[in-house]
C-alpha cells in the first residue's frame, strides 16, 4: 500500500484537537476535508484512531500510545524542509576532514584546532595528508576542505584565494650562499633539494633559469617542506621555499633565508570544497575560520592584488 506522508500531518492535528474540526481549522482545510483524511489514516491504521463518545470524540488507545512519536516526526519533517536555522556552534557535532599541504598544516593546523574547540567544542578535525597523485575525494564528500595552488579543473569544485606567497632560499646556518651577494651563477652552481610528494626534480625555479641560459644542480627531491628543510639543516643542501607557509618552522629550525635572485612568480593558495557545501552553514562557517587563520600567515595584499576571500565556481 502506497501512503501518502501528508496523512502525518493530518494524523497529528486530529490527535491534538480531539475533532475533525478543531483539525480542519488549525490546517485551514474544510471538514469534509479532513472527514476523509481521517478515514484514510483509519483505513492504513487499521484503528479508529478517534471514536465518538457524546458530543465529543476521543482517542483510542494505539492513538495514545502513538501521540507523542507522530508529533516528533511532523516536527522534524518541518525542520528538513523549512529554511536552515541559525547555527548553534556551542551544540554543533560534526567531523570535518581537512586535506592541506603539509607545510600549511604544519604552520596553521594548531591554530586551526584551537579556534575550532574554542568556538565549536563538538566539531573535531582530520587533518589528512595530500595524496602522491590526485583523487576524487573532494568530489566524493570524503574530504570537506582542501589546498591548492591551482585553480581547480572541474566546475563543482569551488575555489576561494586566501593569500600569495613569494618564494625564499632556506640554508643551514654558515652556508657559503649566506656570505656575499647571492648572484644568479651561485644560486645556480649550488647544490638544490626540490620539495615533491611526486619526486620531481624540476620546478618552477628551473624553468625560469632556463630562459636565462642557466641550470640548477638538483641533487635530490624530498616529499615535503618539513622533510626537505631538515635536510638542508644537515648539509650544504639548499631549498627553495614559500616564505609565509614555511616561516615557523624554518624560524625553529634556524636555518637561514636568502631572497631568490631571479624573478618568481608569486605562488597563489586557494582552498577548495564541493559545492554541495556551499549552503552548508557548519561548513561555511569551518572555511570562514580556517580562511581567517590562513590568511593570518600572510601581510596584507597589495591594493593591485585579487581580494582574498573571492569564491568561485572553477570554471
Amino acid at each position: 500500500m502506497q501512503l501518502d506522508l501528508n496523512l502525518l500531518t493530518a494524523l497529528d492535528a486530529l490527535l491534538e484537537e480531539g475533532s475533525v474540526a478543531g483539525a480542519a481549522a488549525r490546517l485551514h482545510v474544510t471538514s469534509p476535508a479532513m472527514s476523509r483524511s481521517l478515514g484514510r489514516i483509519r483505513k492504513a491504521t487499521g484503528d479508529q484512531i478517534l471514536v465518538r463518545t457524546g458530543r465529543s470524540m476521543v482517542p483510542t488507545t494505539r492513538a495514545l500510545a502513538m501521540r507523542t512519536e507522530v508529533h516528533a516526526l511532523v516536527q522534524q519533517a518541518h525542520q528538513l524542509l523549512s529554511a536552515q536555522q541559525e547555527l548553534d556552534l556551542a551544540a554543533l557535532e560534526r567531523v570535518f576532514t581537512v586535506r592541506w599541504h603539509d607545510a600549511l598544516t604544519a604552520a596553521c593546523g594548531t591554530a586551526l584546532i584551537t579556534a575550532v574547540r574554542r568556538r565549536a567544542p563538538g566539531v573535531r578535525l582530520r587533518l589528512s595528508a595530500e595524496p602522491g597523485t590526485d583523487t576524487p575525494e573532494l568530489r566524493r564528500g570524503e574530504v570537506d576542505l582542501e589546498s591548492s595552488s591551482g585553480v581547480p579543473v572541474f566546475p563543482d569544485i569551488r575555489h576561494r584565494l586566501v593569500g600569495t606567497d613569494r618564494m625564499v632560499v632556506a640554508v643551514r646556518p654558515g652556508h657559503p650562499l649566506a656570505e656575499g651577494p647571492l648572484s644568479l651563477e651561485r644560486y645556480a652552481a649550488a647544490e638544490h633539494l626540490t620539495v615533491s610528494r611526486r619526486g620531481r626534480l624540476r620546478d618552477q625555479a628551473d624553468d625560469a633559469l632556463a630562459t636565462l641560459g642557466l641550470e640548477r644542480h638538483v641533487v635530490a627531491a624530498g616529499p615535503t617542506a618539513a622533510f626537505a628543510m631538515q635536510l638542508a639543516l644537515g648539509s650544504d643542501l639548499v631549498v627553495t621555499l614559500p616564505d609565509a607557509v614555511t616561516r615557523a618552522a624554518r624560524d625553529q629550525l634556524g636555518l637561514v633565508t636568502l631572497p631568490v635572485p631571479l624573478q618568481l612568480p608569486d605562488v597563489p593558495l586557494y582552498l577548495l570544497w564541493h559545492q554541495r557545501y556551499n549552503d552548508d552553514r557548519a561548513h561555511t562557517w569551518l572555511r570562514d575560520l580556517a580562511t581567517e587563520t590562513v590568511q593570518a600567515l600572510f601581510a596584507p595584499p597589495a591594493a593591485s592584488r585579487q581580494p582574498l576571500t573571492t569564491d568561485r565556481t572553477g570554471q
